[in-house]
Formats: C-alpha cells, sequence, structure tokens
C-alpha cells in the first residue's frame, strides 16, 4: 500500500507524519532534523513511501539533497504555496503542518514542487561571496555566514567574538 509522508522542518526536531492511500493516519511523530535521523524514521515507519514532502526553508536544501542521495522521493513545495494551503487548518501545530504536507501530496492539491537548482559547487560559491567581507572585517561577520552554512548542514556554535558594535 502507497505511504505518503510531510516532514515539518525546524532547526531541531523535524515532525513526520505518514498517512496512507486513503487518507489515515499511520505513524506521526518527530525525530531529530538531521537526514540520517529522517532517512532512519522513513525506514522504519514508511517503507513503502511513494511521495515525501517538505517545504523549502533553511534547511531544505541540506535535507532534499541527501534525502534524494540516500534513495527517497522526496519533494520540496514552495513554502508561500504550502503556507496558503495549510492556513485554512484550526490548530497550527508542527503535527498538523506535516499531516497537510502528506494530504497535499497525496491529493497533488494544485502545488507543484518546486526546483532545486543547487549543484555541489555551493560550498564553493558561498566562500567566494562571503571571502570579500570576511577579509575586510577580520572574521567578525558569523552572522552573514551562519545563514549560508547551515544550507549544507553546518551548524555554528556560540562565537567569543565582541559584540557586533562599530561596524
Amino acid at each position: 500500500m502507497k505511504q505518503y509522508v510531510g516532514l515539518d522542518v525546524s532547526q531541531a526536531e523535524t515532525a513526520v507524519c505518514v498517512i496512507d492511500e486513503t487518507g489515515q493516519t499511520r505513524w506521526a511523530g518527530t525525530c531529530r532534523s538531521t537526514p540520517d535521523a529522517i532517512g532512519r524514521t522513513l525506514n522504519q515507519r514508511a517503507p513503502e513511501a511513494a511521495t515525501i514532502a517538505m517545504e523549502t526553508g533553511p534547511l531544505a536544501v541540506w535535507h532534499w539533497h541527501a534525502l534524494r542521495d540516500a534513495g527517497f522521493p522526496v519533494v520540496c513545495l514552495h513554502a508561500r504555496h504550502a503556507h496558503a494551503a495549510l492556513s485554512l487548518q484550526l490548530n497550527k501545530t508542527d503535527r498538523n503542518d506535516a499531516l497537510g504536507l502528506a494530504q497535499l501530496v497525496r491529493g497533488r492539491g494544485g502545488i507543484e514542487p518546486s526546483r532545486s537548482r543547487v549543484s555541489s559547487a555551493m560550498p564553493c560559491g558561498y566562500y567566494w561571496r562571503l571571502g570579500p567581507s570576511w577579509s575586510r572585517r577580520g572574521r567578525r561577520c558569523p552572522t552573514r555566514s551562519a545563514g549560508y552554512w547551515r544550507r549544507l548542514g553546518l551548524f555554528l556554535g556560540k562565537g567569543r567574538s565582541a559584540p557586533l558594535n562599530g561596524w
């Protein structure tokens, strides 16, 4: 029996909802927000997944590529389109958003998956863009670089730098 999965990704935890062809919830829960943890959860809870849906966001590039490379049929839905469809829910929680995303891909609710234009050269491009600002300001621009590296799954810890005054 086909299964459809919705992933509501946040930085610490990902809400996962697995439904079947009839729309009945087969499993709902959470796991850590790493592709390995999500992959293990999907292998255990949704071995017959036909489509796995997630919204675009800061971690979407990392998760999409890692899950796609692991052989999962993952699609990434544009956040604005998914938000418009999910805003009709009465209780807006991560678990209900995951259920809504699974329902969207089960019925294909008129939402097209977004296209990923990222290649393996992405880290080089980030370094190239950040290079001039790092050389001008020394190594004092962690706020700008943290968003870039998060897309690759690299999380910068708290630094010991001075406050961002005097730029």
